[in-house]
């Protein structure tokens, strides 16, 4: 790989190609659901950070239908920032809705995604990008954040560290941080993953999944993470219920044998004892309970099984 394919340069960024703009090499997703108080400084602090870079970049501002001043902000700062396109939604649809719809409006060959609550170290963009480009077998940088700040933490952190273990015996490996907000990764590998996005916040938790579960490379680096700006959209019952069903479906979806072959044996295995010692006490009959456990570990291998084969079927698996 040469210099400049590991550090595209920004001079062009104002050239033209053909008459037409140069494609930016990143694309900034940010999803903006009343932000009025701080919008316009992330996005600030965004451009301030690229714009000492060496990449060309777009900003895909996307308000999810606010009900307060976000979006006559945000249109009020996109002539001052050339890099930032303003996309209004008519209906509030979720942040992975947001995201899944600017990670397939983007033209940057890098996407990032963040939030606009001046929570994540947005400076620290351009360092993500570069892992990326100074190593051909990363495929999505993330992350990591070094402490909880966000609210209702007493639930939280016991919450979150369950369902990060569901995670990790899913994938095999120790992961950091699930469900960090602030990742860069390589569009073109996430493009067959973005049809599994939930609309609400675990869609940060499927994508790392995904590209976990089909041996894509990611790495992460230590973050700081500042207390939000505003008041938070995050709905502990809802939300944690919402992120642990994502976490199952994901299971099922990338890998059901592991999920549900261990539950099929360990149910064979306990009618087999029991037949035994059926047999033992009553030479002549099987208990009804035995013959229920044994059927039930049948019909979840069995289901494993199909599940498995589809799986395996799909294109690309």
């Amino acid at each position: 790989m040469n210099d400049v394919t590991m550090y595209p340069r920004a001079d062009a960024a104002a050239g033209t190609t053909g008459g037409q703009s140069e494609a930016p090499h990143v694309t900034v997703v940010l999803p903006c659901f009343n932000e009025e108080t701080h919008v316009h400084a992330e996005l600030q602090r965004i451009c301030a950070a690229l714009d000492a870079s060496a990449y060309r970049y777009e900003i895909l501002a996307i308000d999810d239908a606010s009900t307060d001043r976000t979006l006559e902000i945000l249109r009020q700062a996109e002539p001052t920032l050339p890099n930032v396109r303003v996309i209004a939604l008519h209906r509030n649809g979720g942040a992975g809705t947001v995201r899944r719809i600017g990670t397939r409006m983007a033209r940057g060959e890098v996407v990032v995604w963040t939030d606009a609550d001046m929570s994540y170290p947005n400076e620290r963009i351009p360092e993500m990008v570069d892992l990326l480009y100074a190593d051909p077998g990363i495929d999505q940088v993330v992350g990591a954040r070094t402490s909880e700040q966000g609210s209702h933490r007493l639930l939280r952190i016991p919450a979150k560290w369950a369902i990060r273990k569901i995670a990790e015996w899913l994938v095999g490996q120790p992961i950091p941080d699930l469900n960090s907000g602030l990742r860069a990764f390589r569009r073109r590998v996430a493009e067959p993953y973005l049809q599994l996005l939930p609309p609400g916040f675990s869609c940060v938790t499927t994508i790392t999944l995904a590209f976990l579960s089909n041996r894509h490379g990611i790495t992460y680096v230590p973050i700081d993470y500042a207390k939000r700006a505003g008041k938070s959209k995050f709905r502990f019952v809802t939300d944690a219920y919402r992120y642990l069903l994502q976490v199952v479906r994901m299971v099922m979806y990338f890998n059901p044998l592991k999920a549900l072959m261990p539950i099929a044996l360990t149910l064979l295995a306990l009618g087999a004892a029991k037949s035994v010692f059926d047999i033992a006490v009553h030479p002549v009959r099987v208990a009804t309970n035995t013959i229920m456990v044994v059927m039930t570990g049948l019909i979840i291998g069995s289901m494993a099984l199909l599940a498995d084969l589809i799986v395996r079927s799909r294109p690309g698996a």
